[in-house]
């Protein structure tokens, strides 16, 4: 190599995208897996602010990741809009692909947590105008999470092409948007002014806790028979084997946030005697998922220092490392409220720590890839339909 060669190779390293052979190719290479990093970022921004004792002095930090986090979903549904603008033909390919499709579900969840940063931050910081543009985003949330939580599985029922041993964990997360935004309508419900209008958005959010979970359950019962026989998946999804959290994190935590508006926002509209019934079910249905959590997280434990050993390339995927363990230690928090025991607290604490060394690490790789370009890499394009 000549000394042109070596200031070649220098200056090429401080350019951007110098993987890609044009820059419009950061659009036309865009896929919904970039919306995985709204949702990490989007769960430590509303973690943080839960910590017993210290959470209050960590609040403007959470704060500062809400804005940042309304930034980058702003970017990325700018670029994926651009995307289907520009190369229309090639981005509908993504319904064709196996893999890909299913990160259609980030976009919606990543919506999700900045509708809930929209009550935990916005009101404090642009008053209560903010809470009718939250429900405006959450409705429009419900629809996406509702469409793609039945229309994904039916391209897997008449499109795709599936095996039994190629199967992962992201076939939950199309599933998995619907109980989310129902997670979401529990935070925003008792915000709402109208109380009829309260009434509406808890028993659309029950309905879609329910259109969700059992569906992600059934899910995760193929998913350990899948494991059980044909071993884990490559290490190109090592990250997968934490998004089977996710659901049951959401799980839990819909079930307390619902129970425990369910007393107060169903005696205004005349149905006092149900509210207790939902509060004692959805105390009860929390435990029970936290403790099926708790399994899956130790699983998931192992089978990451497996993986590690072993040596894993950094991709989006690592993403997956965040919201699912997000979620989880946020419905730690809220049943350490709930059941008035100082040990979820401690628990959350520690989840909240390891959570935020997990982004603090896929950020920082997310973006050296991303300021290279060879994060830009859209699977569907090389897959004729």
């Amino acid at each position: 190599m000549t000394i042109s060669d070596d200031v070649q190779q220098v200056v090429t390293g401080f350019r951007p995208f110098a993987r890609l052979d044009h820059p419009r190719e950061v659009i036309r290479q865009f896929t919904p897996n970039w919306f995985a990093a709204t949702m990490g970022t989007g769960i430590l921004a509303l973690a943080l602010p839960q910590i017993p004792g210290i959470g209050p002095s960590l609040k403007p930090i959470g704060e500062g990741l809400w804005l940042f986090n309304i930034a980058l979903f702003t970017l990325f549904t700018a670029l994926y809009g651009a995307r289907w603008a520009m190369f229309g033909h090639e981005a509908r390919r993504i319904f064709g692909h196996n893999t890909v499709s299913m990160f259609i579900g980030t976009i919606p969840m990543g919506l999700a947590t900045i509708i809930n940063g929209c009550l935990a931050f916005g009101i404090g910081l642009f008053g209560p105008d903010i809470v009718p543009i939250a429900q405006a985003l959450w409705w429009i949330d419900v629809a996406m999470a509702l469409a793609c939580g039945v229309l994904i599985p039916y391209l897997m029922f008449t499109r795709h092409q599936h095996s039994l041993d190629g199967m992962t964990a992201v076939w939950l997360l199309p599933v998995v948007a619907a109980e989310v935004a129902g997670a979401s309508g529990g935070l925003l419900a008792p915000h709402l002014f109208d109380m009829h209008n309260q009434f509406v958005v808890l028993v659309t959010s029950y309905v879609l806790w329910a259109y969700s979970v059992p569906v992600a359950l059934s899910i995760l019962a193929i998913l350990i028979l899948r494991m059980a026989l044909h071993k884990l998946p490559h290490e190109g999804m090592a990250a997968s084997s934490w998004l089977a959290l996710g659901p049951i994190g959401t799980g839990a935590l819909g079930m307390l946030v619902l129970g425990g508006d369910a007393p107060a926002i169903l005696a205004a509209n005349g149905l006092a005697t149900i509210g207790p019934v939902a509060q004692g079910i959805g105390a009860i249905a929390g435990l029970t998922l936290w403790g099926l959590g708790l399994w899956w997280l130790i699983l998931a434990l192992l089978i990451t220092v497996r993986y590690w050993r072993a040596g894993i390339p950094f991709n989006l995927g690592w993403w997956g490392y965040t919201f699912p363990l997000g979620v989880y230690t946020v419905a730690t928090f809220r049943l350490g409220t709930t059941l008035h025991l100082a040990f979820f607290g401690y628990v959350g604490t520690a989840l909240t720590v390891t959570l935020a060394l997990m982004w603090l690490l896929v950020m920082l790789k997310t973006l050296a890839g991303a300021w290279k370009g060879n994060l830009f890499v859209s699977p569907c394009i090389a897959t004729p339909n």
